[in-house]
């Protein structure tokens, strides 16, 4: 991979690291203190405010990075394009803001949380994250984007005391987001150059990108809707709004075990889309089955452990009460794979190389599917039969996604080529299984030694199978060493 993939990639796995700690710090608090039905309200109302920002997002963030990579090379083009599809964004979030405010922010239930959730919508106008990214510039969005989540961190334990402050700790996730954003703003202008273009250049410039920016924004909008339905239909048909309570903490730790499997595709796009222009594809079938490789190494083990470790992580992280979140995690736990499979087939394959009918496709399957499948089982199943659902359109979105790039790559031998690490993650669950026979009781420390096990267990297992990326990895801070 090229030294700025790599240091790419290492920026952006040192942020998916602080996601992946943040809510570990904060949620174990919050579910004490504003309690599953606060959660509850909470998650199905930033549902709701969810729809809004992915329409004001119209599809421009893949497709501004996509469209900046392109043109990297060209500072005076890419700097056209991004005040065009820029504008576009802003004229969006616009629409969306006055459409949200009026509907869900006079005379609602809960309408003074949904007003506090507008300040997310209106961010969307600001967000140009998309910008850097194209230009494979990183290191920028990752402090802005660490900056954020430690503000955020700090405000929820400071502001949030007891069940009535659900308006505060919406406040806390929310502000951080529109602070952040404006200040990428304040370091655009040296990556730009002066076009001396006028506002009808831009109006024109977007008129003739309307149609491929809706042409990402339909499967953004059909990949979104249906991570977003999840919860509006479990509020709506579950049994109780404490339901998509359950749901939401079980997605949570799931999604953020996620972002650590798939945050090489974010870095792999831009890289991807400039190898297609370049005419690279022997080092596009390079990187797709290096990225086969890496996911499959890290979302073997990741899947076994969550259902190794969820009956004594569940009580010890969210408190009493959460119970519901142990068969939802293990039920819902197969994405970690399905997802990163689609994530290299879809973002880091079909994407850069503009096949991106083959994308909409894959996602609006998903979308439909999962659909169907929550209106014939949430209402017998509750959360349970939304996590089903997950996974079968995940599963959906994979398939159909194997069958358009299946001809241009050979995907079966990367695929089988992960059934090593599935049957290294199985062991791993069975040594930590036969650790509840030897400590049953569910305590801290019976976790820790479970999770020590498990990690000691695999890499054990990787060095005696000498996996060609461990051992590449040791070689390499060997020679560093010595």
């Amino acid at each position: 991979m090229r030294k700025n993939l790599v240091k790419n990639f290492a920026y952006n796995t040192m942020y998916q690291i602080l996601v992946l700690i943040t809510p570990l710090i904060t949620t174990p608090y919050v579910s004490r203190v504003l309690g599953v039905t606060n959660i509850g309200n909470y998650q199905y109302c930033q549902s709701i405010a969810g729809y809004f920002v992915l329409i004001a997002n119209v599809g421009t963030s893949i497709y501004g990075q996509r469209e900046i990579a392109y043109l990297q090379d060209n500072r005076e083009k890419y700097s056209i394009a991004f005040w065009e599809i820029e504008l576009f964004r802003v004229a969006a979030t616009f629409i969306c803001v006055i459409a949200y405010f009026f509907v869900f922010c006079i005379d609602s239930k809960n309408s003074n949380i949904y007003t506090i959730l507008m300040i997310e919508v209106v961010a969307t106008a600001f967000d140009i994250s998309w910008f850097f990214m194209g230009l494979e510039y990183f290191k920028i969005t990752v402090i802005r984007n660490t900056i954020i989540k430690i503000t955020g961190v700090i405000s929820v334990f400071v502001f949030v005391r007891d069940k009535e402050d659900l308006w505060l700790y919406t406040l806390c996730v929310t502000a951080p987001i529109f602070i952040g954003n404006i200040s990428l703003w304040f370091s655009v202008n040296k990556y730009l150059a002066k076009t001396g273009i006028t506002l009808l250049d831009i109006i024109y410039g977007i008129s003739k990108r309307i149609k491929s920016i809706f042409a990402l924004f339909l499967p953004q909008i059909a990949a979104d809707i249906y991570l977003l339905l999840d919860k509006t239909m479990i509020g709506i048909m579950g049994s109780n709004i404490d339901e998509v309570g359950y749901y939401s903490q079980g997605q949570k730790i799931i999604k953020l075990i996620l972002m650590i499997v798939t945050s090489l595709g974010t870095v792999m796009l831009p890289a991807m889309s400039a190898m297609f222009i370049k005419k690279d594809y022997e080092g596009i079938k390079q990187h797709i089955q290096t990225a086969f490789k890496f996911i499959y190494l890290l979302s073997f083990p990741m899947l076994f452990g969550i259902c190794a470790v969820a009956p004594r992580f569940v009580p010890a992280f969210f408190g009493d009460g959460y119970q519901p979140v142990i068969k939802l995690m293990i039920v819902i736990s197969p994405i970690l794979v399905i997802i990163a499979t689609s994530n290299v087939i879809g973002k880091q394959f079909l994407l850069p190389t503009n096949q991106q009918k083959a994308f909409t496709i894959s996602i609006i399957t998903g979308a439909c599917t999962n659909f169907v499948f929550n209106l014939a089982l949430i209402p017998l199943l509750d959360a349970v039969g939304a996590s089903i659902a997950t996974v079968i359109a995940e599963l959906m979105v994979a398939f159909v996604q194997y069958m358009y790039a299946r001809k241009q790559l050979p995907l079966k031998q990367f695929i089988f080529g992960g059934a090593k690490y599935f049957f290294m993650g199985l062991i791993m669950f069975l040594c930590c299984k036969g650790i509840d026979l030897l400590l049953p009781v569910n305590n801290i420390i019976g976790l820790l030694i479970e999770i020590v096990v498990g990690v000691c267990v695999y890499f054990i297992e990787l060095l005696v199978f000498r996996d060609s990326m461990v051992i590449n990895i040791l070689e390499k801070i060997k020679k560093k060493i010595i």
